[in-house]
């Protein structure tokens, strides 16, 4: 269509490595409860808030009390809320890094995700990453993580927690 070569570049998805990267990460001592994250500038529905709900709503439950906390930084949907879980104001660069990780998993369950730089940012701080089955997440993420599907997200969780020190050393 009269493009040429010369007249085209391609852009990378990248996130800056003097900031996003595996300095000083936490590693899961499997003592503690194991702390999971996500953060989103958008507020949109689609950014995965039903998974989120869900993990809110896990955290409570016998089979999970004291093993797992579960961080939001970020906007959410107006009415939208998480009672046991920590939301946190979204947080720019070297605060949003710091923040990372602090944390041991990643969770994403972004839909129609062409190429985000939050899961991206996650993997460059060294977090092993549960991602949805959607978008471009299982292309990005497939090494560094498990994929899910939305009827066997626990069970892709115990996965990821049964495999932490293999990912973990991965990253």
């Amino acid at each position: 269509k009269g493009l040429g070569i010369k007249d085209s570049s391609i852009i990378y998805t990248y996130a800056n490595t003097k900031i996003f990267n595996s300095t000083h990460r936490s590693k899961w001592n499997q003592k503690q409860p194991l702390k999971i994250v996500t953060h989103h500038w958008s507020a949109n529905y689609m950014k995965g808030f039903d998974i989120y709900q869900r993990l809110d709503e896990m955290i409570i439950l016998r089979k999970w009390k004291n093993k797992i906390k579960f961080t939001f930084i970020g906007k959410t949907p107006l009415g939208f809320y998480l009672n046991n879980s920590k939301v946190l104001e979204p947080l720019k660069d070297l605060d949003l890094s710091k923040e990372l990780k602090r944390h041991h998993i990643y969770l994403t369950a972004s839909r129609y995700e062409a190429a985000g730089n939050h899961y991206i940012e996650a993997i460059q701080c060294g977090l092993p990453v549960l991602h949805l089955n959607h978008g471009s997440l299982p292309e990005y993420c497939k090494d560094f993580g498990i994929t899910f599907e939305l009827h066997n997200f626990e069970n892709k969780l115990s996965e990821l927690i049964r495999n932490y020190e293999i990912y973990f050393k991965k990253l």
